[in-house]
């Protein structure tokens, strides 16, 4: 594993297939939620966009294609 960043309370390493792992001070390893808040404030992580619903584009498209009639 890869030493990507070293704090006092917690240490994130990435893995060899991507992934990220967190070893807090204790030795232990950090899962969940505690991990994901944990990348997401080093930005190793994204927010994902929430996705539109499709029924919405298909109306615009109607109405797109009513209007350049």
């Amino acid at each position: 594993m890869k030493l990507v960043k070293k704090t006092a309370e917690y240490t994130v390493f990435q893995r060899r297939d991507g992934r990220y792992a967190v070893r807090g001070t204790n030795a232990k390893w950090i899962n969940g939620e505690d991990k994901v808040e944990i990348l997401y404030k080093e930005e190793l992580l994204k927010k994902p966009e929430p996705k539109a619903e499709p029924e919405a584009e298909e109306a615009a498209e109607e109405a797109a294609d009513d209007a350049a009639e």
